[in-house]
């Protein structure tokens, strides 16, 4: 980074890129201009540091800078909006290799394309630490958004992805287990596949409510039932992944609690209008009643619900990296 300089990087960044039609202005101005086709936009934030929420010692840079798109466009796909455009800000070292940066790059457009959109431009500068920092933006293409505060009662709780593996591949990686018999639960770590197709495909006015499941499934529920003023009980055998246990044995741990808390899945959960038929891709795991809170199979559960970025220790310790 030292020996080429800002500007000449950036030029290696952009080099040869192809904008989505979402971009009307990229890189190379003052400012990019992205479409709003129905005079708005749904815009999120999320920044990810270094031994905070990834580490290069268990993550490539490509696996970073795909999973650094991947957490900003589940949340915009989880307003029900399409990924229209990204921002990158990113801080490094001067003494960053550049195919770290190439790595990144690399990452970041993968996974800006899977979601259908380009990455419009950012900023680039020296920090002691790395840092990656992205915006997205998304069109609702004339639809209304779709929060965590519309929840009725009697709806059906469903999940579109799979829960508890990003929790596995983590667990393998701080207890040091043998990574080869468990290359499925390291990629789901390294690489969260958020299934946007699941929802921007099967878009309709039964889904009331959703969220990507970050945090933890109780945790991000957990927010649906406090916004929208009802309570929501899961159905534990809905939950049931034979694989996620047999690899939770294999390790002494315990499944349910890495489906339940685990986080980073970037699955999405919602709640669809009761006797509606769930679209492909989507499978019952509880029903929305009135009350608060979220319980499973009618007890409210023990230990932790999901993460929070103010508590625990840090990712260097062995606690979740976020």
């Amino acid at each position: 980074m030292r020996e080429l300089g800002e500007f000449a990087l950036i030029d290696r960044i952009n080099r040869g890129r192809v904008q989505a039609p979402g971009v009307l202005l990229g890189p190379g101005d003052d400012a990019a201009m992205v479409a709003a086709p129905d005079g708005r936009f749904v815009v999120t934030t999320d920044m990810l540091v270094q031994d905070r929420h990834f580490r290069l010692d268990w993550s490539s840079p490509v696996d970073i800078g795909r999973k650094a798109i991947a957490q900003n466009a589940a949340d915009v796909v989880a307003m029900g909006a399409w990924p229209s455009a990204f921002v990158v800000a990113l801080g490094c070292p001067a003494d960053t290799a550049l195919d770290v940066i190439d790595g990144l790059t690399e990452g970041m457009w993968a996974e800006a394309a899977r979601a259908g959109a380009s990455i419009a431009g950012g900023d680039l500068v020296r920090s002691r630490d790395l840092v990656i920092s992205v915006t997205a933006f998304g069109d609702l293409r004339e639809r209304a958004a779709i929060t965590r505060a519309g929840a009725r009662v009697g709806d059906t709780v469903a999940v579109a992805g799979r829960l508890g593996w990003s929790a596995a591949g983590l667990a393998i990686l701080t207890t040091g287990a043998e990574a080869d018999d468990f290359a499925e639960a390291l990629a789901a770590h390294r690489v969260p596949q958020p299934p946007y197709a699941a929802v921007l495909e099967t878009l309709s006015d039964s889904l009331n409510s959703l969220t990507d499941v970050s945090d933890g499934l109780l945790a991000d529920l957990g927010h649906i039932a406090t916004a929208s003023g009802v309570a929501i009980d899961l159905d534990s055998s809905a939950l049931h992944d034979p694989e996620l246990e047999n690899l939770a044995t294999h390790l002494d741990a315990d499944a349910a609690q890495w489906i339940l808390s685990g986080g980073e899945d970037h699955a999405f959960v919602g709640t669809w209008s009761a006797g509606s038929e769930l679209p492909t891709g989507w499978a019952p795991i509880g029903r929305v009643s009135a009350g608060h809170g979220v319980t499973v199979d009618g007890v409210p559960p023990s230990g932790s619900a999901g993460w929070e970025s103010f508590s625990g220790a840090d990712s260097a310790s062995g606690s979740e990296p976020r």
